[in-house]
């Protein structure tokens, strides 16, 4: 491994772990419930199945989503129906511009370490140890990481007003305008 290599691979371990420490992200391999906050604001909460107001799909197609924007209630709980429709690998993310941006890191690391291969995910690589308990499973409950034609469901909860978005961190992927905007009533 190149000198250069084993920089961009300790700097990219730094970035992650400051993230981490910064709680603006919940945590590869956490999947807990409790409510995130990002940038001092609380984007909302792991939902109750039993509690679901309605359902949301999401079609994600390559750097755009259907639909674009949503509408929510501050204290309603919505059933995110999410389905990768493109030839990419596609996140579907709830966050804080700030948010995003932090992960955005992580998922070039991802990259970087080959679990993200253009239209196809290595699961084996996902469970790569970052160090202090963290690993590549991208398994926090706001966000989910699909294969094209694979589809998940994501129960959240949105406790209050707040500036969030829903987007795809995978490299360039957000750059190239795949964020949606969530609007409350």
């Amino acid at each position: 491994m190149t000198f250069s290599r084993l920089a961009a691979i300790s700097i990219a371990v730094s970035l992650s772990a400051s993230v981490y420490a910064g709680g603006m992200h919940g945590g590869h391999g956490h999947g807990d419930s409790a409510s995130m906050m990002g940038h001092g604001m609380s984007i909302g909460e792991v939902g109750n199945v039993a509690e679901v107001d309605r359902e949301i799909k999401i079609a994600m197609f390559d750097n755009y989503y259907e639909p674009e924007r949503i509408s929510v209630k501050p204290g309603e709980t919505i059933r995110f129906v999410i389905e990768n429709k493109g030839q990419l690998v596609h996140e579907f993310n709830i966050g804080t511009a700030i948010m995003h941006a932090a992960h955005q890191q992580e998922m070039m690391m991802m990259v970087q370490h080959g679990v993200i291969q253009g239209g196809k995910l290595n699961h084996e690589m996902m469970e790569m140890d970052m160090g202090n308990g963290h690993s590549m499973k991208h398994d926090d409950p706001n966000s989910v990481l699909l294969e094209p034609g694979q589809g998940q469901e994501i129960i959240w909860k949105f406790n209050e007003k707040a500036d969030i978005e829903f987007a795809c961190n995978v490299p360039g992927h957000y750059q190239a305008g795949m964020a949606g905007e969530v609007v409350f009533e």
